[in-house]
């Protein structure tokens, strides 16, 4: 553990900091404080105002730098969205994209249209045609294969799966670690251990996309179990996940289960 010393209201106190895997040493040893995850793109109704359609991409603001966690399937839905929400395409300074499906990166090109000045991270599995085309925009394509820090206190799981290539997005925050996925094709379970091998900290949220579409009650009922174990305070099921799945972690988490569709807004400070 590392450890340093912090100064509350006049008094010196000694607090633990989880331990980062070697190849993150160089992150700060402060974690985020004050984070925002906002929903601009999901097939789940969270604000009736805002469009739904299958697919994903959040607004992650309060990290060294601005994220847009992949794009939805549709760049004018995507827009309209943004404008709804009051989000500015041209503060965003990173896009992540999960993985290749189009419901996850179908509003890229529009995107780059109004905002390529930015850097796209992108997995190394992806065809070259489609890194060439954004280049061609004018951003920078960082390829990933393995873990990656994007900025400070925000990494990439590196490409995991074998069938279909996804990386998902870890932020460390001052109560723990926040774990966003696109669709979790490698399995949930998976990503979120591969969370706490990178980064030695405990799991605050997980979120996003599930992939528990058709699984049977028993079925998801171990993915529960296996989220207790690992110690998962908050979950927040959208996109394909399934409505079997939403309504089990529900059930399960309680108040510690986070409504999430298109609009929803998490704050964490």
């Amino acid at each position: 553990m590392f450890i340093t010393m912090i100064i509350f209201s006049g008094c010196i106190k000694k607090e633990n900091i989880p331990k980062i895997n070697d190849k993150f040493k160089e992150t700060s040893i402060f974690p985020v404080r004050n984070l925002s995850i906002e929903v601009v793109y999901d097939n789940n109704p969270y604000k009736e105002e805002i469009g739904t359609a299958w697919g994903f991409s959040c607004f992650i603001e309060g990290t060294e730098k601005n994220i847009l966690f992949d794009t939805g399937g549709n760049g004018e839905l995507l827009f309209d969205n943004m404008k709804k929400l009051e989000i500015d395409p041209g503060k965003i300074d990173v896009v992540v994209l999960s993985h290749i499906h189009g419901d996850h990166v179908g509003g890229l090109d529009s995107f780059l249209k109004e905002n390529s000045n930015l850097i796209v991270y992108l997995p190394q599995s992806f065809p070259d045609d489609f890194k060439h085309n954004v280049n061609s925009y004018g951003a920078k394509v960082v390829e990933v294969g393995g873990p990656v820090k994007i900025c400070k206190n925000a990494f990439s799981t590196g490409e995991l799966g074998c069938w279909i290539k996804e990386q998902s997005l870890v932020i460390r925050t001052n109560k723990g670690l926040v774990v966003i996925t696109g669709c979790a094709h490698p399995g949930i379970v998976k990503i979120v251990e591969k969370a706490k091998e990178l980064v030695s900290d405990e799991v605050l949220l997980v979120m996003g996309g599930f992939h528990l579409s058709g699984y049977s009650s028993g079925e998801i009922g171990k993915i529960i179990l296996s989220f207790k174990d690992l110690g998962v305070v908050y979950v927040g099921l959208c996109h394909c996940s399934g409505d079997t799945a939403r309504r089990l972690f529900k059930e399960e988490f309680g108040k510690n289960y986070i409504d999430v569709g298109v609009g929803k807004k998490i704050d964490i400070n």
